[in-house]
């Protein structure tokens, strides 16, 4: 129970976005098609967290560094969890893709 508490109420450092982008990491909006057609990070690959599970094959590589991100960070959290259950090692929230952008772009 002591490592429940310890996972939620953690202060571990934020990952360098902008340094996971250099290495290759590849950027998962999982946004609908609706909302990731009225903007999007460039280069972004556009899987909506309800489709996720249907479309794992688009993310081959296990291994390779992937930042979700949405409109506010919910559905990129629900997204982060899905990959990490079918053994993405390297996976992180991003949050807003807005938000993400401005980071990425600096």
């Amino acid at each position: 129970m002591l490592q429940t508490f310890k996972k939620l109420f953690s202060t571990s450092p934020s990952p360098n976005y902008l340094q996971l982008v250099k290495e290759g990491a590849v950027i998962l909006d999982v946004r609908s098609r609706g909302e990731f057609s009225q903007g999007s990070i460039k280069g972004s690959i556009n899987i909506g967290v309800n489709e996720l599970n249907s479309n794992l094959h688009r993310l081959k590589d296990k291994s390779q560094p992937i930042i979700t991100c949405c409109a506010s960070g919910m559905r990129s959290a629900s997204a982060k969890n899905i990959l990490k259950s079918k053994g993405y090692t390297a996976v992180y929230n991003g949050g807003s893709w807005t938000g993400l952008q401005t980071i990425i772009t600096t």
